[in-house]
């Protein structure tokens, strides 16, 4: 009789805990079903419409409050709203419902996402957080495409290109999901490969889609080292003229403008006040003071930027005309624009090419990536080397 009065609040607490349990609601549609609103969450998710993805999660989890595939994807969406907190508790709950060999490679993949997102937001280890997960996912399936891509996105954030290229290769050769993805990455690697970039601010700006003028500024001076080089082919200039001794001194007061108002606190301030030192045509700041460091370049003002580094070392001042009345090779480039030169200069010389093969567009209003960007600035220090 004794057991049976200590059972009682235990029968109770389970009872209490499983009336307190979520209720699946009914389905109200033929597709109302917890599969297609995770594939409807993963699309958006694809596209960054992280509202519309979280939704259609939760509509998965009303239909099975226990479906894992559902609790991955509200994972995935905290981690692109930078709560990782959250994140890693939800994909906990994820892990706890799964089930099926499907389920648990679903979440083992999306924890590869989830620890490249936050990469150091989330633990220094958080390359090897995400080496676990991929090595779980390949155990469920080997040829998972999605663990081989979303594990070289993983190593191309912490800079280790050759395993990334590496596990790119296996998703073309799988031909099954991400291919075209997994393509685009891969050219990149392969552009990042070939540019050698031998310093850690090279790398970093090698993964960006699109460059900033304080990305380029640093590129010049850390990549290509434009100050040393300017310092070693650029003769110096003495002033020997006579000077009246009492216009030495100065007992007015004034306060001295900096070239650019500003960069004071960016992170880059030093190469770009290295830049603005040297004068590259390009990056100078404006009438107004300011360098706009924010800014994305061209394809076309970086071509003129690295035209005028050309003519500056090399004092071959015949090449800012060079081009001028000459018959355009680009379907998009007239003869007659300001960049025009520029761009010819730096297509001739190999050190850009038009940026769709296809059509043989230039496209100078296209932004520079940092990939790009590094393999013609490689071309550009090799060929002023010779000189």
């Amino acid at each position: 009789m004794l057991h049976k009065i200590f059972l009682l609040p235990i029968i109770f607490c389970m009872f209490f805990i499983l009336a307190c349990a979520p209720k699946a609601r009914p389905p109200e549609a033929v597709l109302d079903t917890p599969e297609h609103h995770v594939s409807s969450g993963n699309k958006f998710l694809d596209e960054k419409k992280t509202d519309e993805a979280l939704r259609e999660f939760n509509l998965a989890k009303s239909l099975d409050p226990e479906f894992s595939p559902a609790y991955a994807g509200i994972a995935l969406v905290y981690a692109y709203k930078d709560d990782f907190k959250k994140s890693l508790d939800t994909i906990d709950d994820a892990a706890d419902y799964a089930e099926t060999d499907e389920h648990k490679l679903c979440t083992n993949i999306a924890k590869i996402r989830i620890y490249t997102i936050g990469n150091t937001k989330i633990s220094n280890k958080w390359l090897k957080s995400a080496k676990k997960a991929y090595k779980k996912a390949i155990n469920i399936n080997t040829e998972s495409s999605a663990a081989h891509y979303f594990m070289a996105i993983a190593y191309k954030t912490e800079y280790k290109f050759g395993d990334s290229a590496h596990l790119l290769r296996k998703v073309l050769d799988l031909q099954k999901d991400y291919v075209e993805e997994a393509n685009i990455e891969y050219e990149v690697i392969q552009k990042i490969e070939r540019a050698m970039p031998g310093t850690k601010v090279g790398k970093i700006i090698a993964l960006l889609d699109k460059i900033t003028r304080a990305d380029v500024s640093a590129l010049f001076i850390e990549e290509l080292e434009i100050d040393r080089l300017f310092k070693r082919k650029t003769p110096k200039i003495f002033d020997a003229s006579y000077k009246n001794p009492e216009k030495k001194f100065n007992t007015g007061q004034y306060i001295k403008t900096p070239p650019a108002t500003d960069i004071e606190n960016h992170v880059l301030k030093t190469d770009i006040n290295a830049v603005i030192k040297i004068g590259i045509k390009g990056l100078q700041p404006g009438p107004d003071h300011t360098f706009q460091p924010y800014a994305h370049i061209t394809r076309a003002e970086f071509a003129m930027m690295v035209e005028d580094i050309l003519i500056k070392i090399t004092n071959n001042t015949k090449l800012a005309t060079k081009f001028i009345g000459s018959t355009s090779p680009f379907p998009d480039l007239r003869s007659s624009l300001s960049y025009y030169n520029a761009a010819m200069v730096c297509s001739t010389r190999g050190i850009m090419k038009a940026q769709d093969l296809s059509t043989g567009e230039f496209k100078p209003m296209g932004n520079v990536s940092g990939a790009d960007a590094l393999l013609s600035l490689r071309e550009l220090k090799i060929q002023l080397n010779k000189n």
